[in-house]
């Protein structure tokens, strides 16, 4: 029996993968707080949709996140990240003074932290499942 007909792997795919991505988010939004951040919540997010392609194919998952749309998150990350530097430095800090994004110096640190691991998140979201799209429609 293949894996993609299997009745079991797919009905407990529809409890994992929304459980997987909800953790993703858990990861993301409290990796200044406690273990976790940007890298990791990325990676947990591209495995719930590699997850769900190996499940259901590679033309059903990209219908949910398609190549191209994994290389404009790739590029918004990355902006994301460089902007919050650049940024920085428009207000009289340097690059990735985080001190200078807010009235206080504290308040500053927590939105950069938190803008620069949505960045990185997002990018590696991204490269994950484009470095798996490329894989998968590999032929001999």
């Amino acid at each position: 029996m293949s894996v993609r007909k299997n009745p079991i792997l797919l009905e407990s795919s529809h409890l994992l993968i929304p459980a997987i991505l909800l953790f993703a988010l858990y990861v993301q939004f409290h990796g200044d707080y406690g273990p976790g951040g940007g890298f990791q919540a990325g990676v947990i997010f591209a495995s719930g949709i590699i997850l769900y392609a190996l499940l259901h194919g590679i033309k059903r998952a990209e219908k949910v996140i398609s190549l191209n749309t994994a290389k404009i998150f790739a590029a918004l990350g990355l902006l994301l990240y460089a902007g919050v530097g650049v940024f920085g430095i428009l207000l009289g800090g340097n690059y990735l003074d985080y001190n200078v994004l807010a009235h206080d110096p504290i308040h500053g640190q927590h939105w950069g932290i938190l803008i620069i691991e949505l960045g990185v998140g997002l990018t590696v979201a991204a490269v994950i499942i484009s470095i798996f799209y490329a894989f998968a429609k590999f032929k001999r």
